[in-house]
């Protein structure tokens, strides 16, 4: 009996998607391995090789469930994508509850904006401020020298004022605003007496040397990134939810028919016996 149309576009789908896990598994596998690896890429391997190992493993149960009539390999990949579909429609739910608080302040002769940790939901607030995540986020960020950019910049005062800074340039780089430092270059500045009057703590933790990792500001300027990608990723989500959910239902055609053909062969070979 010829291929139906089901079983061959799932063959084809995950022969792509076989082919697409090999790269995502050897790029994890490399940045875990990297000598000049830093913290931020070491962390980031584990979840990539998961990732890859998934689609390795359930693209050639679906391939092979699907070109090779093996039932209960389809099964398997059908069981794995239906908990993929629930896993990221769950996701993507709480991508957007907790992202729906929190944004930057506009400051007025500014062309960055300043950030408050707390502007932002409750949860992503705990996250960030757990004393384990905060050493291995800062790890992260001077490992991966964030600031480096505003460092190596000579502009004047009034160039640096019209910056526009990423949310962690603005709350790591340079001391909150109503500091009223005195500007030296993007990282370099000088704590006058206004230092004393600021109700900010962020002002008596900043440092030319440390910069203001440690600043509640720069905690706020991680969980304002992490919004923003968050709600990104919500969005891609959302358009390779409808995609699986497309595919899974092409793969329960290939069952369907799977089944119908073991029934077919096993009744002629029993009646022709």
């Amino acid at each position: 009996m010829a291929f139906r149309l089901s079983n061959n576009l799932i063959g084809i789908l995950n022969a792509v998607t076989f082919l697409l896990s090999i790269p995502i598994l050897g790029a994890g596998i490399w940045l875990g391995h990297r000598a000049d690896g830093t913290e931020c890429e070491r962390y980031l391997s584990a979840p990539v090789i998961a990732l890859g190992v998934f689609l390795l493993v359930v693209s050639i149960a679906g391939l092979v469930g699907a070109c090779c009539r093996v039932t209960w390999l389809l099964w398997v990949y059908l069981l794995a994508m239906f908990v993929l579909i629930v896993a990221l429609f769950c996701f993507t739910v709480f991508a957007f509850v907790v992202t729906n608080r929190g944004a930057g302040e506009a400051v007025s002769g500014r062309g960055y904006k300043e950030y408050r940790l707390g502007d932002y939901s409750n949860w992503l607030q705990k996250r960030v401020e757990n004393h384990k995540n905060w050493n291995r986020i800062r790890s992260c960020l001077q490992g991966s020298k964030v600031c480096k950019n505003l460092q190596d910049k000579k502009e004047s005062v009034t160039d640096f004022m019209r910056s526009d800074l990423s949310p962690i340039e603005s709350g790591c780089c340079k001391p909150p605003t109503s500091c009223g430092f005195t500007y030296v270059s993007g990282t370099d500045w000088t704590k006058t007496t206004a230092t004393n009057s600021s109700s900010d703590p962020d002002c008596n933790t900043w440092s030319n040397d440390a910069l203001c990792y440690d600043c509640q500001s720069c905690k706020a300027g991680v969980v304002a990134t992490v919004k923003r990608d968050w709600k990104r990723t919500a969005i891609v989500c959302i358009v390779f939810l409808v995609f699986i959910i497309i595919v899974y239902s092409i793969g329960c055609c290939a069952f369907r028919n799977n089944r119908r053909d073991n029934a077919y062969h096993g009744g002629w070979k029993g009646g022709y016996a």
